[in-house]
Order: structure tokens, then sequence, then C-alpha cells
């Protein structure tokens, strides 16, 4: 494992940072494979906490309005925490590559518990949406410091294996979130949702401390830059309210979205000013150049993108075309969230066998953009829509895990936090883009006097299945386009050779 850790670090770009002032590493007994299970298992467990409370609330949001007797402020209960989530997942990867993972794994989960237990004290509407923002801080930490204590356990080769099973844990969340959700507000009450995440996060600090010791250490100690990161946070804020509010509350040109644009474009124009100035910048701009970061965060992200849209939208389109019922647009949702991880599993193994790994996410996206093409051309039964939305999410979830696996792989490891918290910012960025980007189609397609959800259901009721059948097919066609560029992204990254165990070929070589 040393020699091991050593030949990593010698074939990483020594410009891109300056290690002569890190303090001396003592050297760490290799984990053995039982206390890697374990921490993976409990790694699993803390992502499987954020990832449910991203869905476990939505079926419950009715019986909290009429507790509360606030229906008008319900959506702020999801945006609240989606908005700290997203601002803070680049300060905590940051904050780990400054303070180490085991520090901020424990203060990510502390806040998600205590935002957990004010959200199910709250009183009254404004209290609880205070809360979940609490509780999207720890939520938003949590992911992004996972993903790098993986990378401190596994090498890259190895990693795309275990992403798979990370992938798994959000299908999980998927399926069974809206589930526990009804089941609690219906038959005990729903508080219980955020209840629940106190045993689960307990249970996790307690499988996961006792062997964060053994973890190789790769952090460094330096100032940290906190204009820097209130200049990223305070821009990414003021972006995700445009995009939520826009052609919702506020009409997209309306001087209220415009002046939110400006100030959003400004604030990100200081912080890239002050990056550019900084001793030590908060993210190092160079991180986020070269030929790997670039192209494999804008394919991890345009695939996030067209997944996360078309989950969003599809209900409308079954409701309407299909006439399904709620429960039944709820499984007609599987085939896109649940085959998206067996892609992923395929690519990770191929990571672990093949020389050229990028190859399966290349020709992965490139079928995924295929199955969207073919859902443009024409009516489909539910049957081979199905059917075509699982081909899609076969082929778009080999992106997930050699897009992850390349940015830490490229980046010196004492940077490994910084750039992955930069990742999840960025594919929560493209996500929510892609959400009311696809919401604007649907919209001019079917009318500017058509409201798509929420409070507004009684025209889309009214809606003609044909013309929302025309509307998809712009929608797919955007999808169809997405796909196409993370497979264009994925060709244009550079290939470099994985850290790990030599492959077969390799060793033949």
């Amino acid at each position: 494992m040393p020699e091991t850790i050593a030949g990593e670090l010698a074939e990483l770009p020594v410009e891109v940072i300056d290690l002569s002032d890190a303090p001396p590493i003592a050297p760490r007994a290799p984990l053995t494979q039982s206390e890697v299970r374990t921490i993976l298992m409990s790694l699993m467990l803390t992502m499987f906490l954020a990832a449910l409370d991203q869905t476990i609330v939505a079926t419950a949001l009715p019986t909290i309005g009429r507790q509360f007797q606030d229906v008008s402020s319900l959506s702020w209960v999801i945006t609240a925490y989606l908005l700290a989530a997203t601002a803070v997942a680049p300060v905590f990867g940051t904050l780990s590559d400054i303070y180490g993972r085991r520090l901020t794994i424990i203060s990510a989960l502390s806040l998600f518990i205590a935002g957990s237990i004010a959200c199910a004290l709250a009183p009254n509407m404004q209290v609880l949406i205070l809360a979940r923002g609490l509780q999207g801080i720890g939520g938003g930490g949590i992911l992004p410091i996972v993903q790098t204590i993986i990378s401190d356990v596994v090498t890259p080769r190895e990693r795309g294996r275990y992403q798979a099973y990370f992938s798994g844990v959000w299908t999980a969340a998927g399926i069974g979130g809206p589930i526990l959700g009804g089941v609690f507000a219906e038959h005990l009450h729903w508080t219980m949702i955020f209840w629940i995440n106190l045993p689960l996060g307990l249970a996790s600090l307690m499988l996961l401390l006792p062997r964060m010791g053994k973890i190789p250490v790769f952090h460094r100690k330096r100032q940290i830059d906190w204009l820097g990161g209130v200049l990223l946070m305070a821009s990414a804020v003021i972006f995700m309210l445009v995009l939520t509010w826009g052609g919702n509350r506020y009409l997209w040109l309306s001087p209220a979205i415009m002046a939110m644009i400006g100030a959003a474009v400004l604030l990100a124009g200081a912080f890239v000013w002050h990056a550019r100035h900084a001793a030590e910048p908060f993210l190092p701009l160079p991180l986020l150049g070269g030929t790997v970061v670039p192209y494999a965060m804008a394919a991890g992200g345009f695939a996030m993108g067209a997944m996360i849209g078309l989950t969003v939208h599809l209900p409308l389109y079954y409701e309407v075309v299909y006439h399904l019922s709620a429960s039944e647009t709820g499984l007609a949702l599987i085939p896109l969230a649940a085959v998206t991880t067996v892609g992923a599993a395929i690519a990770g193994r191929t990571m672990v066998h093949s020389k050229h790994y990028k190859r399966v996410a290349i020709a992965g996206t490139a079928f995924a953009a295929l199955a969207a093409f073919a859902m443009t051309l024409t009516m489909l039964p539910l049957w081979a829509l199905l059917v075509l939305l699982a081909l899609c999410a076969l082929g778009l979830g080999t992106a997930f895990p050699v897009s992850v696996v390349s940015i830490q792989n490229a980046v010196a490891r004492a940077q490994v936090g910084t750039a992955t918290g930069a990742m999840n910012f960025f594919r929560a960025l493209m996500a929510s883009f892609t959400v009311a980007a696809f919401a604007a189609i649907l919209l001019m397609a079917l009318g500017p006097d058509i409201a798509l959800g929420g409070e507004h259901r009684g025209p889309v009721n009214s809606i003609a299945a044909a013309d929302m059948v025309v509307a998809f097919r712009y929608l797919f066609a955007a999808a169809t386009a997405m796909l196409a560029l993370a497979s264009l992204c994925m060709i244009l990254m550079e290939e470099k050779p994985l850290a790990g165990p030599s492959t077969p070929v390799e060793m033949a070589e």
C-alpha cells in the first residue's frame, strides 16, 4: 500500500498544488478487506440518509400543509433543502482537504441530525423551512465527503466498482423514499420522516468513526478563503432562485428575474477575480482546467441533467397521455431510476479490468442518446416507452462512475475533496437548469397559459393527449442533445491511466 500511494503521487501534476509546507504524514497500516467493507457499508448508510431526505418529504407535504394551515409555502420545504445542499457542496469538499475527512463528516452529520430534530419539533411552517435549510447544509456536505473518503480507501481503478453500489443507494432512496413518506404521514405521523434520521445517523457515526483513524490522510491545513466561499455560495443561491422562480412566480423577462441574473453574474465574476488574485483561493481555478476535469464534469452534468429533467416531467406525460394514477406513475418511473444503477455497475466493473475504461461511457451515453431520439419519432405504447427509458437509463448510468473516478484520478490527493465538491456543485446546478429548461420547452410548446404543476393542476387536465405528445417530442429531443454532448465530452476527455492494480493487458504489455 505505501508503494502504491507513492506511485500514485509520483504521477500527479505537481504544478497544481504546492505541498512543501504540508506536515509529515505518519505511515499507517493498510486497511484489511474487512475494514474496507465495514467503512463502505457505513458510508452507504450515510449517503442513504442524504439521498432519502430528498425524496421522503414530497409525499408528506399535503399532510404538513394541512397541519400548519399553510399551503402556499409548501414548495419551500423542498427548495430550502436543495438551495442549501447545492451551495455548501464545494464548501465541505474544500474543508475536508483542509481539516480532514473525520472532522468534516462529523460536522455534516451533526448538522443533518440537528436539522432533522428541528424539523420534527417545528411549531410552524416558517421554522420548518429554516430547519430544512439547516438540514440541507448537513446533507449537502455528506455526499462530497463520502465520495472523497471512498477515494482515500480504494484505488481509482477499483473505485468504479464501489461507485455502482452507491448508485444503488440513490435508487433505493428514490424508490423507497416516497413510499416511506406516504406510510409515515398516513399511518403514523409526518414528523417520523425526520425522526428516522436520528437512529440512522447515530448508527452511521458508530460504524464509521472507530475506523476513521486508519484511513490514509491526504489533507493539508491552510488558511481558509472565506470571502471566496461566500461569493461562490451567494452566486449559487441566487442562480438557483432564478431557476426556481423563473416562469413560475415571476416571468422570465420580469425585472426581478433580470436583476437576480445580474446579481448572480456579478457575484460569479467577483469570485473568479478573487480566485485569480488570492494566494490560497477557496476553489483553485487551475483545478477546473486541464484535459480531464472540465470534460468529466460536463459529461456527468449533462447525463445527470437529462435524467433528473426526465424524472421530474415524465409524470405529466404519463398522466395526460396514458391516464396513469399517481401510484402507477411512480411505478412507471422505476425503469429510469433503477436501471441507471445497472449501467453504473457495468462501467464500474469495466474500469477494474480494462485499460481503456472511458470507452464504456462513450458507448453508453451514445446508446442513451439513440434511445432518447427513438422516443421523439412517434407515439409509443406504454410498454415500448418504458423499454426505451430503461435502455436510456442503462446507457447514461455509465457516465457517473467514469466521470467521478476520472476527476479524482486526475487531481492531487490533497485536492480530491475540493474537486469532488466542485463536481457535485456543478451537477446540482445542471440538474436544476435542466428542470427549468425542460419546463420552458413544454410551456412554449403547449402555450404560455398552461401551468405545469404545483397548485394549478386544472389547466393541465384539459390538455389534449396529442398536444402533449408533440410537446414531449421537443423535450425528448433536448434530452437526446444533452446525452450526445455527454458522449462528446467523454470522447474529448483524456484517458489517464488509473492508479491501482494493473490489468492483465497492462501486465502483458
